[in-house]
């Protein structure tokens, strides 16, 4: 059976290639795409994934979300992914429309509607999945888990120490990480070696319209070296499929709200803070070469 997921996402280059394989992927049932502001404004981020489900035909429904962080000043990622967040194709026009209902909202409707906990799949700020949690806490108990994009046990990419993610809302991921629902943070750990190679890169516009579509997006992309192109987003979606390819550790995430270090996820390595409690299950190393096999057979499967 299909693993029945929502994503909650900013697309956002990575999140678009996220998107694409979520849409496609015939281990998964995309149930609700949520938007938030992130890579950029949340009404670039919903029109964007609009985009993409046009370009499938996937009648997947769309719900946008916060404009803003809780209390942290918004700050956006356009210099990593352009002004609209998805430069590079040319997308349908005649986009259908969004949901009336917020994301809270419809997070709230379609989690309560299902038959069974859902997995959520946050891939930007985290602002609506605190707010869901904050607004409607009965929602909690019927969410499965969480497979988050976001944080770092090591290097940040917006600060020494913090990553964008958690870094645009770091009080909302405080509020996600305190909230008692299973979680694996899939961070920078593991998505800074996790690179689509040159080879890759390659073969993608060899793949049909997805291929065609994808190269392009990266085109634009502003994150990566001559080693690779980083496919943030994309991981939480190879973990969920494959969590051999990846090693973890169980240990308590705290995040920083203020101070220098804001954003910053502090893992208790040694769980000597929190009486050996833990609330994430964290993403420290993966078989690189298995997420490119993997990315571009899925990618090859779409046409």
């Amino acid at each position: 059976m299909p693993t029945k997921i929502i994503m909650d996402t900013d697309p956002g280059i990575d999140d678009a290639a996220a998107i694409t394989i979520a849409l496609n992927h015939p281990d998964f049932d995309l149930q609700l795409i949520t938007t938030v502001a992130g890579n950029v404004t949340v009404d670039k981020t919903t029109l964007n994934a609009l985009k993409l489900t046009k370009f499938f035909h996937k009648n997947v429904p769309v719900a946008g979300g916060a404009a803003q962080p809780l209390i942290k000043p918004f700050e956006d990622a356009a210099r990593i992914h352009g002004e609209s967040g998805m430069p590079g194709y040319d997308f349908p026009t005649d986009l259908d429309q969004p949901l009336s209902m917020t994301a809270i909202e419809a997070l709230r409707d379609h989690i309560m509607a299902a038959k069974e906990p859902i997995t959520l799949v946050p891939t930007g700020a985290y602002t609506n999945i605190a707010l869901l949690f904050k607004t409607y806490p009965e929602v909690i108990p019927h969410i499965k888990e969480i497979i988050a994009m976001g944080g770092a046990l090591g290097k940040g990419n917006m600060t020494s120490a913090a990553e964008f993610n958690v870094f645009t809302d770091p009080h909302a991921a405080a509020i996600m990480y305190a909230a008692g629902v299973p979680i694996t943070m899939v961070g920078l750990d593991v998505t800074m070696k996790a690179l689509l190679t040159p080879d890759t890169m390659t073969k993608l516009p060899t793949l049909g319209k997805t291929g065609t579509m994808l190269h392009a997006l990266f085109n634009h992309y502003n994150d990566g070296d001559q080693a690779g192109i980083p496919m943030h987003d994309v991981n939480t979606l190879f973990y969920l499929l494959h969590p051999e390819a990846f090693t973890t550790e169980k240990m308590w995430i705290d995040v920083q709200t203020d101070g220098p270090a804001i954003g910053e996820t502090v893992g208790d390595i040694r769980g000597a803070y929190h009486e050996g409690k833990t609330n994430a299950t964290v993403c420290v190393d993966i078989d690189a070469a298995a997420f490119n096999t993997w990315f571009l057979t899925a990618v090859e499967a779409i046409g």
